[in-house]
């Protein structure tokens, strides 16, 4: 029995040995189950895997989808904060440019103010600013803009201060103070006075133009220091119409405020030179 078995086992290996080109049919049926088998169960595992594999891939796109919203809402705050601080540099460029002018030019102080409330009372519109007494503010100093005049200051408290505005100018009033006026580039050859300001047209009007003033359409109006009111070289408006006046001996003139009142929330305090040297 032994040397029967070890004949056949010699006999399989050197049939396995042998140099054949095609499989014997035992080999190919076994084979073929085994194919058979294996993908029965090669399939559901594939299939489970890659579901497995797919809430990976999920998890991982919702992770990435938030930190994408996050990413988004940082940059849209970023931007909108960029946006305010180029506005706000853009502003602060303005004004300094127009401060070194002014300073240069007339030798002025000027206070930067907010405007932390309006009274729109139709027979005493005024607005209060943050700046008082105690901050170097007087009465009767005149209150401007980058684009021109606003008003002056009427009353003053330590912390705080009320402003009438051009608008309350009224030639009728005793209160009101006229303001000296002058063209700008033709300063000793125009003179007026700004004492009025019409509500229904929105202008304010300026009167006693000598009949041969050579004061035109579109000039600019400035204040012409005269009066010891108002600080000479002030922008008032532009000139937008000029007609005879009432008896004939003089002009007037309306005048288009360059300063614009609406959403007015920061202006300047002009204080002079403490040498009175404008």
């Amino acid at each position: 029995m032994l040397m029967i078995g070890l004949i056949l086992f010699i006999a399989v290996i050197g049939f396995s040995l042998s140099d054949r080109k095609e499989l014997t049919w035992p080999e190919k049926f076994l084979g073929d189950s085994v194919g058979f088998a294996q993908q029965w169960f090669y399939k559901p595992a594939g299939l489970v895997a890659g579901f497995f594999e797919d809430i990976r891939e999920l998890k991982t796109l919702h992770e990435e989808n938030e930190q994408l919203k996050l990413t988004a809402a940082a940059y849209a705050r970023d931007k909108i904060n960029y946006n305010f601080v180029q506005k706000e540099n853009e502003r602060l460029q303005k004004e300094l440019h127009f401060t070194e002018r002014q300073k240069n030019m007339y030798k002025y102080n000027y206070l930067i103010a907010q405007v932390i409330a309006i009274d729109n009372d139709p027979y005493n519109h005024t607005m209060v600013i943050n700046l008082g007494s105690k901050n170097g503010i007087k009465p009767n100093m005149a209150v401007t803009t980058i684009d021109g005049l606003v008003g002056l200051v009427s009353n003053v408290r330590p912390y705080t201060a009320t402003v009438t505005p051009l608008t309350e100018l009224d030639d009728t009033s005793p209160t009101s103070n006229g303001i000296a006026a002058t063209v700008l580039g033709r300063e000793n050859e125009s003179f007026g006075i700004v004492g009025s300001y019409d509500k229904e047209t929105d202008r304010l009007i300026m009167t006693k133009i000598a009949e041969n003033d050579k004061m035109i359409v579109d000039d600019t109006v400035i204040t012409s220091g005269l009066g010891n009111v108002y600080p000479r070289g002030l922008v008032i408006g532009t000139v937008e119409t000029r007609q005879v006046g009432d008896f004939g001996l003089t002009h007037t003139a309306t005048i288009k405020m360059a300063a614009k009142f609406d959403h007015l929330t920061e202006v300047f305090v002009v204080q002079p030179s403490e040498s009175g040297d404008e």
